[in-house]
């Protein structure tokens, strides 16, 4: 992770660190319908060194976690420029994406978990709106 992290020191504007952060995450890992059910016991995870040695399926606030523990120790971003925000999948299914201060006057919604399902960055998943087109059901393993 601390590599990561130094990487991210190195580039070049807040938006990159926030895009190649957005860029790992949803390539390392993944949401998914029905293991967000069937793995309730990884909502509460051991430590961030467990979360960062995973592959795979996270919960949405695990990916949130890890997003805002990168973009703080990156040195671009500080707790009070991201925050945490709720949602509803399906409309009864709380769903957490997070809303990232680029500039004094601009925000940007991440929704890092939603991304395996067709939803792109500055955006986040909410209602029906889980889905992009031609992208149904689960991700792969």
């Amino acid at each position: 992770m601390q590599r990561f992290v130094e990487s991210l020191r190195q580039t070049k504007s807040k938006e990159d660190c926030l895009r190649q952060t957005y860029d790992l995450l949803t390539t390392k890992y993944h949401g998914g319908r029905i293991q967000t059910v069937t793995k309730l016991w990884e909502l509460y995870p051991r430590s961030i060194d467990y979360l960062w040695s995973k592959n795979g399926f996270l919960h949405c606030t695990n990916f949130n976690r890890l997003f805002r523990i990168l973009l703080v120790q990156s040195g671009y971003f500080t707790d009070r420029d991201i925050v945490a925000r709720w949602t509803l999948l399906w409309f009864f299914s709380p769903h957490q994406y997070i809303q990232i201060r680029v500039a004094d006057d601009r925000w940007v919604d991440v929704d890092v978990r939603a991304a395996v399902f067709g939803i792109r960055f500055g955006d986040f998943a909410h209602g029906f709106h889980d889905r992009g087109a031609g992208n149904v059901g689960e991700s792969p393993s």
